[in-house]
């Protein structure tokens, strides 16, 4: 039996089929491939296919035997669902599309889901980017959240959702796309230097002090 994580497959209720989501970055398919999706879906017979929270689709209901084939069949990357690394990056559509978008959300996603996407840390990692204050990609609760305003971005840290839910904090304002790619950078690897065992970032922040966290971070 495959275990969490192994070959991009997640062990299902009746402990005996899998369900896998390959990666689509910041939700932005193409009509090739949801027709290859929807193809290999039929091809091995899968229980369902499922939208998820990532802006993923699983396919669910996969046989042990099948899961290599379909993979190959799929050509699409693994997407990080579980286990302690950065979990695929949720951005809204941004101004690309949205007539509320003050910040092009979508493009700084793909940046942060290229560079980070599966990147080991010590606990999940989420990251969302919101082009406006309504914070559609959910920025508040996540380990580092991107609010677009028209002076720039906001900066928040900390955020979860999860058994022990909280809420970020504003970390800094008005960054330009330079700034905040350097400040997440700067972001990431004070958690993996400071970590405390499989902590998540809002906890080593709380308990380091946030302050000196801010210092350490930008001064």
């Amino acid at each position: 039996m495959l275990e969490d994580g192994e070959k991009g497959v997640i062990l299902q209720r009746d402990k005996e089929t899998y369900a896998v989501a390959p990666h689509v970055p910041c939700g932005v398919i193409t009509p090739e491939t949801l027709r290859r999706l929807a193809d290999v879906a039929e091809k091995y017979n899968v229980a369902a296919m499922k939208l998820t929270s990532a802006a993923r689709i699983a396919l669910v209901g996969i046989k042990e035997e099948d899961v290599d084939a379909l993979w190959k069949d799929l050509a699409m990357v693994q997407g990080a669902g579980t286990g302690l690394c950065v979990r695929s990056i949720k951005a809204c559509p941004g101004t690309a599309f949205c007539r509320m978008g003050q910040q092009d959300s979508l493009s700084m996603g793909i940046a942060l889901d290229k560079k980070y996407h599966g990147l080991e840390t010590p606990n999940k990692f989420k990251m969302g980017v919101s082009g406006c204050p309504n914070q559609c990609a959910e920025s508040c609760i996540k380990e580092i959240g991107l609010v677009g305003m028209k002076s720039g971005w906001r900066l928040f840290v900390g955020g979860n959702g999860g058994v022990k839910p909280r809420l970020s904090q504003e970390l800094t304002r008005d960054l330009s796309d330079d700034e905040a790619l350097a400040l997440t950078d700067r972001i990431i690897t004070w958690y993996k230097e400071n970590a405390e065992g499989k902590k998540r970032l809002g906890a080593v922040i709380e308990s380091y002090g946030f302050e000196e966290f801010k210092k350490d971070i930008i001064g």
